[in-house]
């Protein structure tokens, strides 16, 4: 089998390519990635050299190029992993994430009509369904929740979402759909919360918590998200969205709290700033229709923080590649006035 493995040089697809290349070698893997800010080809080193991987550089908004790579390649499976996720850029740039998450989607939805495909999975966000009131601890997103996005990132990936059923309903295009909680892991770009987190407590720099610190996510595993996936292309009913999530709630000031103590740094670096506009309070999500499909997950969150944690002291040489000077001057203008 042949798939298209779109922003797959990013934080999931990066981890979801190097564990599936070795792992079905008899499958052919292509990249695309835009190698945007986000995007670092020396994530995927591991496999770069290996005969059933190849990589092409381009935007999955480019008409020309997606219906050229599916005229010559002839995918049977295409990933979606391309998209800008970064909330807080999204409040500033939201045009940008209109046109990658909708546009872009919308153009390999329809390379999947003209060319045939034996399957379309769209890697989308608990985060369409907004957000959940702190008290409601019994309360979990399920697939039949309400879209309800708070931010032009969530309602971009639910525009996406949208797309992919009309396509599905309309023209019969096979398609899937994964919602995933929060992900961590290894190679995740350090403008998000944990990396972020991690790279200040080591430069003993303050640590910017947003409002009280008292939002919840529901932190899933990188590696525990790529299974999921890779059971539903293989498994999944066409038509259908599967919730993924990793049953590990915790507060944003408890994350940071237990990096300061894994890294034996004083509470004293937490530094609360203006909070997020439309700041979501809390992200759970029930699994259940995932796991009669067979899915488990194998991380637990206090065991795969410390692992994260590990990688990131061993692997400062990436880290300083992906922390760029428009990284920098992000990071700048988003919380020094804060």
């Amino acid at each position: 089998m042949k798939f298209l493995v779109t922003g797959g040089a990013g934080f999931i697809g990066g981890n979801y390519l190097l564990k599936m290349v070795k792992k079905y070698p008899e499958n052919q893997y292509v990249c695309l990635d835009a190698l945007t800010y986000a995007g670092n080809i020396s994530t995927l080193k591991e496999i770069k050299d290996l005969s059933n991987f190849g990589f092409v550089q381009g935007n999955i908004c480019d008409k020309q190029l997606i219906d050229k790579l599916f005229e010559e390649e002839k995918f049977d499976y295409v990933i979606n992993f391309a998209a800008e996720t970064h909330v807080d850029r999204a409040a500033l740039y939201p045009e940008i994430f209109v046109k990658t998450n909708i546009e872009g989607t919308q153009t390999l939805l329809e390379a999947c009509r003209k060319y045939g495909i034996k399957r379309f999975h769209q890697v989308s966000t608990d985060e369409v369904y907004g957000d959940l009131p702190l008290e409601a601890k019994d309360d979990f997103f399920s697939e039949e929740s309400p879209i309800k996005p708070s931010s032009p990132y969530s309602a971009s990936k639910a525009g996406a979402d949208f797309l992919c059923l009309a396509y599905f309903r309309t023209f019969k295009v096979p398609v899937t759909i994964s919602r995933c909680s929060n992900n961590y892991g290894p190679f995740q770009h350090p403008e998000k919360l944990i990396p972020l987190m991690i790279q200040r407590a080591i430069n003993n720099e303050k640590l910017p918590v947003y409002g009280n610190g008292q939002n919840i996510r529901d932190w899933l595993h990188v590696d525990d998200h790529c299974d999921a996936i890779d059971l539903i292309v293989q498994r999944g009913d066409n038509g259908e969205i599967y919730n993924v999530g990793g049953h590990n709630e915790k507060s944003n000031l408890e994350v940071v709290k237990i990096i300061l103590k894994s890294l034996n740094k004083s509470e004293s670096l937490i530094n609360f700033v203006l909070d997020r506009p439309g700041h979501d309070l809390r992200y759970a999500i029930n699994p259940k229709k995932l796991e009669k499909l067979g899915w488990k997950q194998t991380y637990k969150f206090e065991t795969g923080i410390l692992d994260t944690i590990d990688w990131y002291l061993k692997n400062d040489e990436w880290v300083a590649e992906v922390k760029s000077n428009e990284y920098l001057l992000w990071i700048k203008k988003q919380y020094d006035k804060r």
